[in-house]
């Protein structure tokens, strides 16, 4: 594992609130990606980790990979994680702009 793989962005999180449907056409999206117990595993097993993780997602639940897949997918689609390209495999990590940005919009209800 490298800290390296998903490098910070370096734009700060928008903590604007925008105007009301904006702000809950992005939240519903936010949320709908949350719908899963396991896309709610997956951010918090990213969250709790300093580095980017590779093929230890799938070690960690118990489903399939092509399950995992697409619950990354969704995540990744969402722009809560971000998945970096390292060798034959995608390393996974947090997306932290975006997950301050949906506490923002929670704390906006």
């Amino acid at each position: 594992m490298t800290n390296d793989c998903c490098p910070p962005v370096d734009l700060p999180p928008d903590l604007r609130l925008l105007e009301s449907s904006d702000a809950d056409e992005e939240l519903a999206a936010l949320a709908k990606a949350l719908g899963h117990p396991v896309r709610v595993q997956i951010l918090r097993l990213l969250t709790n980790r300093e580095s980017c993780v590779c093929g230890e997602i799938v070690d960690q639940i118990p489903l399939a990979q092509s399950t995992v897949s697409q619950h990354l997918k969704v995540l990744k689609d969402a722009g809560l994680i971000r998945g970096e390209i390292d060798g034959p495999r995608i390393c996974y990590c947090v997306e932290t702009r975006t997950l301050r940005r949906l506490r923002v919009l929670i704390g906006g209800l």
